[in-house]
């Protein structure tokens, strides 16, 4: 499971692995001749990182758990409602565990399509 990969990991070493990912995108795409000047502005902050990487692991976790429970979904904290409902959910439960990066969480949750 994905959460237990990082499960205990502290913000640091999850922060140093975003920079890691980062540095490999941008070693990527230069590489595939992209200009820097260009594309460097497009990528996320290490923190964005963070999230983007925390995020993965919550969806990941969310299809292995399947369905919440009625009691959980129905609590007003839960984003059940919300135009975003379960990607406000998981965001918010990343800033509630790091509460460093919610910055970047609400961020990027400004930064999420609209459903539909």
């Amino acid at each position: 499971m994905a959460e237990s990969r990082r499960a205990g990991r502290s913000l640091e070493v999850l922060r140093a692995e975003a920079a890691e990912e980062i540095s490999m995108l941008v070693e990527h795409r230069s590489r595939q001749g992209e200009d820097p000047w260009e594309f460097m502005p497009t990528l996320p902050t290490v923190d964005e990182q963070v999230v983007l990487i925390l995020r993965a692991d919550a969806v990941e976790l969310d299809a292995a758990i399947g369905q919440r429970s009625a009691q959980w979904s129905m609590h007003p904290a839960s984003g059940q409602g919300t135009r975003l409902g379960e990607e406000y959910h998981r965001l918010r439960r990343i800033a509630l565990q790091h509460p460093e990066l919610t910055p970047a969480v609400w961020k990027l949750l400004g930064a999420l399509p609209e459903a539909g």
